[in-house]
């Protein structure tokens, strides 16, 4: 590489001098670009479905206080690849990051690696999300039908996943749209996850009849987790779960920068909005909900009306003691349903055009058909493999949940290793060559990459930690197991095969080498 700085020579140059020509449909604006990556972080579907795990594992404290410590620290990650998005705006991201940062020597196996564990936690996001919606429908149905305490009708786990192959069939649908209709449906997704976090964050604290007290918030730490765990800290650190799992999605501005105008500038900018507005309505919406929780115990019964789903039964009983009808309730839970859809919707986009573009530089089975693009200038076939793909990784919730919670528990620690990687690579072996974009970080760039590498390093242990005790098969932590059986099937994959035909990202303009 030489010295200085790229001129911003954003769109179809800036790609072409990569290495790449234009394929898709360069039409996103910078509010579009941003609009996927902040519907797919979506609090509403982070914090509605983990929230059960914050009031077990530390209440109020670990809600009000943990949501700002990965807040922090996810912003350092998240800066740090916007620099790096902004010399480098390919629809391939991560792995291509991985390759240009590595070094010659090292470029292939980095950038196999590093696109491995992205698409793969692209999947079990898509799986995730997905899968989640399907529940809060199950409980959606059985609150409308008179709850668990008055006969109200209970999907069978084989109804849900029917659920969930429904959804994931309307969304491959939509996403098989020219990019035009997926821009206005991005732009609807943010502007429904904003509007409806402030409209849910103000409605039910106004309509719930009783309130919890300013010390309860900000002061209660539940140690009564029925886990075995009594130590605070450990119950802290575990309880940071649904924060992070939340604050996760955001490479999605880097996958959109091939259909970004601008993409040196927008991506960046793309990356760092969604995290920083994602940060403040989450917030919001974490306090406006808790002061309802009065009753840790009863939101977490099972034999409530709503199943144990805390957040479902929080709605549901503002509204019931209040005007004798849970009806608004169930409406309230609508919103965040529509959320969740828009939130999965946006998932699969950004995972297609990971899959565009890994099957574009021939790292997967089939890549000549995956990285098609059709009339309308869409992936289309990536777009249909990636919704087939996480319909088959939800089967697992057929056998057993815990198989199910560790094959989706790569949505954090699979992603988050695939942002750390390119991450490294600028810190070390990149330190002195990489050549920043319009976007950079200056002298901070380095110590900000660190704590972004370290940050990711931290969160790998804490949730391989275990998160009951005494520890047996059912209350095992696979997440490790999960994560480490992904890197021993790409390495073995590479070594045995890959390694004699990959070389890394492949140019398409002129002549066909590796970047």
């Amino acid at each position: 590489m030489e010295n200085g700085k790229h001129p911003q020579d954003s769109g179809h140059s800036r790609l072409n001098e990569l290495g790449y020509k234009q394929e898709l449909k360069r039409d996103l604006s910078v509010l579009s670009n941003f609009a996927f990556s902040f519907s797919i972080i979506s609090v509403l579907t982070g914090i509605t479905t983990l929230y059960n795990s914050g009031l077990k594992f530390g209440g109020p404290v670990v809600l009000v206080y943990g949501w700002l410590v990965a807040g922090v620290f996810t912003m350092t990650v998240g800066l740090s690849m916007a620099e790096i998005c902004s010399s480098y705006p390919t629809s391939g991201g991560l792995y291509y990051w991985s390759a240009k940062l590595a070094g010659h020597n090292w470029a292939p196996f980095a950038s196999w690696i590093t696109g491995w564990y992205n698409i793969v936690g692209q999947w079990a996001v898509t799986t995730s999300v997905n899968f989640s919606l399907a529940q809060l429908i199950q409980v959606i149905i059985l609150l409308s039908t008179g709850g668990k305490n008055e006969g109200g009708y209970q999907a069978s786990k084989y109804i849900v996943l029917a659920i969930h192959g429904g959804i994931l069939l309307v969304h491959a649908i939509i996403n098989s749209l020219p990019i035009s209709w997926l821009s206005f449906f991005g732009q609807l997704a943010a502007a429904w996850n904003i509007l409806g976090v402030f409209f849910l964050m103000i409605c039910i604290p106004v309509v719930a009849k009783e309130r919890a007290s300013a010390e309860f918030v900000f002061t209660h730490f539940n140690t009564d987790n029925d886990a075995g765990i009594s130590s605070k800290p450990y119950i802290f650190l575990i309880g940071l779960l649904m924060s992070q799992y939340t604050l996760t999605g955001y490479d999605a501005s880097a996958h959109m920068s091939e259909e970004t105008k601008s993409a040196d500038i927008n991506g960046p900018k793309g990356i760092i909005s969604s995290i920083g507005i994602s940060i403040i309505v989450g917030w919001g919406y974490l306090l406006g909900i808790t002061f309802t929780v009065t009753d840790i115990p009863a939101l977490l019964n099972p034999d409530n009306d709503a199943g144990g789903y805390a957040i479902a039964e929080i709605f549901y009983q503002a509204f019931k003691s209040r005007y004798g009808s849970g009806t608004g309730g169930i409406i309230c839970l609508l919103v965040v349903a529509v959320a969740i859809f828009f939130c999965g919707m946006s998932s699969l986009t950004s995972n297609s055009r990971m899959v565009y573009a890994f099957s574009r530089d021939g790292a997967m089975p089939w890549s000549s058909l995956w990285h098609k693009v059709n009339d309308h200038e869409v992936p289309i076939y990536a777009v249909w493999l990636s919704a087939f793909i996480a319909f088959c990784m939800a089967l697992t919730s057929l056998g057993s949940i815990v198989a199910f919670q560790a094959m989706t528990s790569i949505a954090v620690i699979g992603l988050y290793i695939a942002y750390a990687l390119p991450i490294f690579f600028r810190v070390t072996l990149a330190r002195k060559s990489f050549v920043p974009g319009p976007f950079n970080l200056g002298r901070y760039g380095v110590v900000i990459g660190w704590v972004s590498v370290l940050w990711v390093m931290t969160i790998s242990v804490l949730f391989s930690l275990p998160v009951a005790y005494p520890v047996t098969d059912q209350t095992l932590n696979y997440t490790p197991v999960a994560v480490g059986g992904l890197f021993i099937i790409v390495v073995s994959y590479w070594v045995v095969s890959a390694r004699h035909w990959f070389k890394g990202p492949v140019t398409n303009v002129g002549t066909h080498n590796n970047v």
